[in-house]
């Protein structure tokens, strides 16, 4: 998935981080490794982790409903989180779209909202998972 115009990577927030685009087919984006993301342990901090996951989640809400971004409002409704080995150095997301995509278009029609769920996974650059979360995100249309 190459991130487009659209990309989450334009929030000023996410570039502030540093979340870049990861050059490789099998991830969305990437966490190049930096001292400034570093905990007491010398790894990957949490926060930093989470911003990365956060982003992913959110791109792939824009890629997957690209045809609702200008009618919707998306906002962040719960994260549930796991942290399953130390990260250093760049750490890699991946995405997938939990919730049928067919049923969030017709509630959208005829409710102007919907519950979207996406499953994100944070991996080293040996393929470690690092991190999952589950990002649930309630979605409204701007005229309901």
């Amino acid at each position: 998935m190459e991130p487009g115009e659209g990309s989450v990577l334009r929030l000023p927030f996410n570039r502030f981080v540093g979340i870049e685009p990861s050059q490789s087919e099998q991830h969305i984006f990437r966490l190049n490794a930096n001292p400034n993301y570093l905990n007491h342990l010398g790894t990957v901090h949490a926060s930093a982790q989470f911003a990365l996951a956060e982003a992913t989640s959110g791109e792939v809400l824009l890629d997957t409903f690209s045809d609702h971004v200008d009618e919707v409002i998306p906002i962040l409704r719960r994260a549930e989180v796991k942290y399953r080995a130390p990260g250093s150095g760049t750490l890699y997301s991946s995405g997938v779209l939990l919730t049928d995509a067919a049923k969030v278009h017709t509630d959208i029609a005829t409710k102007g909202r919907a519950l979207i769920s996406v499953e994100v996974t944070l991996y080293t650059t040996e393929h470690t998972p690092t991190m999952t979360a589950q990002f649930e995100w309630f979605v409204q249309r701007t005229n309901a």
